[in-house]
């Protein structure tokens, strides 16, 4: 049972976090609409930027391109990504997405079930430029 009303979240109305890369917007969040099994949002990523590698050792990750081109590293093996393409990323797996095209790519990603607390669910694996300019992750654990 849910304590929250269901609730319609604006992309407008997150906050972008860049502190791995990208723009990473958590949308559907324990703390914005009470979800308890896992977090959903949007990652948008600029023609040559990347999100640093990471994994998430109680999460699976699930990702659907929805514009754009993408490359994602896993376990550091190269593979494409186009829209219209989904995947699952399996829990302690290190990944990283990069923007191989001209084009802004934009990525929705779902993961679950949540960490017992918010900063453990993610595990950065390498420092990214943006590491310095970090913002604090939203109570969902972290981002993507």
């Amino acid at each position: 049972m849910t304590t929250h009303a269901p609730r319609i979240v604006d992309l407008s109305e997150t906050q972008p976090n860049r502190r791995r890369g990208g723009d990473l917007r958590a949308m559907l969040t324990p703390t914005a609409v009470g979800a308890t099994s896992g977090f959903m949002g949007l990652a948008i990523v600029q023609p040559g930027e990347r999100i640093g590698e990471h994994y998430h050792p109680y999460s699976e990750e699930f990702v659907y391109v929805v514009a754009g081109t993408l490359e994602v590293d896993l376990d550091g093996e190269p593979h494409p990504l186009r829209p219209d393409q989904g995947l699952m990323i399996p829990q302690h797996m290190r990944h990283r997405f990069r923007n191989v095209g001209r084009t802004e790519a934009r990525m929705v990603f779902h993961l679950g079930p949540l960490a017992p607390r918010p900063e453990l669910g993610h595990v950065d694996t390498e420092g990214t430029e943006a590491t310095a300019q970090a913002e604090p992750p939203d109570r969902a654990g972290s981002v993507s």
